[in-house]
């Protein structure tokens, strides 16, 4: 491994040895045309052994979703020795990564997609961030290359075009887990909390099509994703009375968010129900975690112990890691782009979508499948409460939802 003066983290040796655009609509030049599926597999380069499968991995190495990126790229390696059989090699095809650093910010994400596929790249993965993974999906279908984005949620990239997977869970997915658990909605009003961002406006939006659609009345408070001091929105959060209050969080601040809410008595006034963030989360919610459900994309455990999750889990912890809420975004990630190499081609991304459409496969949550129409992530979701405060807390399973209850409704891929 050697370190560029850009902050690209450079992999050429196969993985057994791992324990692991321009603006939207513009095309690069010296880009190979992808072939079309149905070629034949010598020409599909599925045929043909020793070609090497360059994959970029394009995540938040640094900056304020830098732990979700790590928990990424530590599930992405660990599922890359799983898929390969620790052989680092699917279908005879050396699988090689290069990783890049996006810092959650757009433009270098564009700009590292950019030199990549100029390099010949046909399979980008990663994005931590919503609004790079926005970014990097019409670059991905203007070039023709696979992408399959990580942890960001906005179901936005659900069917956006023929070359974007995901890996992870997507926003409506999470409100249908709260609905489930909250029963009916109708003749309640509900408080959407979130940062104004990407992520956030997708969850109002998402809370508003669920629950407001069940005949809850929804409202939200939006905060900057730069605030620091809280409290004013926790405030907002109680005056405005609501039967439950929807929280949708991400990044450092979480702390402070909840060390205000919980001076404001917000946890005791109203129902609230909040995703179950990563690990180092657990011990801010003090007291007021007993009040809180908790919608679960996933924690260590949450699949029940099935030989994916056991292998995820052991993998990431021999290499010196710690799984957490996002790694099994980074494990699926692998085990779709090793799936896609040995199915559909490992030169021709057409044909490597084309093998991902409609795939079942057992999963670190379960079972899973990817929609054939929109490529939605068909997954479990989970119900989870706190016990203990402090240092001690840690997850509970209360209920796992099985992926058909929770699917989000289908959205044909845009082309």
């Amino acid at each position: 491994m050697r370190r560029r003066a850009t902050g690209t983290v450079h992999h050429r040796r196969p993985l057994s040895a791992l324990a692991t655009l321009a603006a939207a609509g513009v095309l690069l030049t010296g880009c190979t045309a992808a072939g079309k599926a149905g070629e034949s597999d010598t020409a599909s380069g599925k045929g043909a052994k020793d070609q090497t499968v360059d994959v970029g991995l394009v995540y938040s190495r640094t900056g304020l979703l830098a732990a979700y990126g790590k928990q990424y790229r530590d599930g992405f390696m660990a599922g890359l020795d799983f898929a390969t059989k620790g052989t680092g090699k699917v279908a005879g095809h050396r699988i090689e990564v290069t990783e890049q650093d996006d810092a959650g910010d757009p433009g270098k994400a564009v700009a590292a997609a950019k030199n990549l596929i100029g390099k010949g790249y046909k399979v980008l993965a990663g994005t931590t961030d919503s609004g790079v993974a926005l970014q990097m999906a019409p670059l991905a279908a203007q070039n023709k290359v696979l992408y399959v984005s990580g942890p960001a949620a906005t179901d936005a990239v659900t069917g956006i075009n023929d070359y974007t997977f995901r890996s992870g869970r997507q926003s409506y997915q999470d409100i249908l887990t709260a609905g489930a658990m909250l029963g009916g909605a109708k003749g309640k009003k509900v408080t959407v909390l979130a940062q104004d961002s990407t992520f956030g406006q997708a969850n109002v939006a998402a809370v508003k099509a669920v629950l407001g659609g069940q005949g809850a009345k929804v409202g939200s408070v939006l905060a900057p994703p730069s605030a620091t001091d809280l409290t004013p929105f926790a405030r907002q959060v109680k005056a405005a009375g609501p039967d439950l209050v929807f929280v949708a969080w991400a990044g450092s601040t979480a702390p402070a968010l909840w060390t205000a809410l919980d001076q404001q008595g917000v946890p005791s006034a109203s129902k609230v129900v909040t995703g179950l963030a990563g690990t180092a989360s657990y011990p801010v919610f003090g007291a007021a975690g007993s009040k809180v459900s908790f919608l679960a994309h996933y924690f260590p455990g949450a699949g029940g112990g099935n030989a994916v999750e056991k292998a995820m889990l052991e993998s990431v912890a021999k290499a010196g890691g710690t799984p957490d809420l996002f790694t099994p975004d980074g494990f699926t990630a692998a085990q779709m782009i090793v799936h896609a190499v040995e199915e559909g081609s490992a030169t021709d991304p057409a044909a490597m979508a084309k093998a991902l459409e409609g795939w079942s496969f057992d999963g670190v949550k379960g079972k899973e499948q990817i929609r054939a129409e929109d490529h939605a992530l068909l997954q479990p979701m989970f119900v989870a409460k706190l016990t203990g405060k402090g240092a001690t807390a840690k997850p509970e399973l209360v209920n796992t939802e099985p992926m058909d209850k929770v699917a989000p409704p289908a959205k044909p891929s845009a082309g």
